[in-house]
């Protein structure tokens, strides 16, 4: 079972801060792509993705008990 953690409007967009999912032996991409279909997620392949608070790149794959976190790009002045 693996912790995914959403921020900003993808956190409205689930309705939650995080789910427990199931993401063991899957890419960040392969997760993205099943998360974007199942939460109709907006632009969830345009953020960052770390795994146990290490940025991660989509072909990493993720282990049993990885903590994921999607984080979109931030504007600011």
């Amino acid at each position: 079972m693996n912790k995914v953690l959403f921020f900003a409007h993808l956190r409205d967009a689930v309705g939650s801060e995080f789910l427990s999912v199931e993401a063991g032996g899957k890419t960040v991409a392969e997760l993205k792509a099943e998360l974007a279909a199942k939460y109709d997620l907006p632009l969830i392949e345009t953020v960052m993705t770390a795994i146990n608070e290490e940025f991660a790149p989509n072909d990493e794959v993720i282990r049993d008990g990885d903590e994921i976190a999607f984080i979109p790009p931030v504007s600011g002045g």
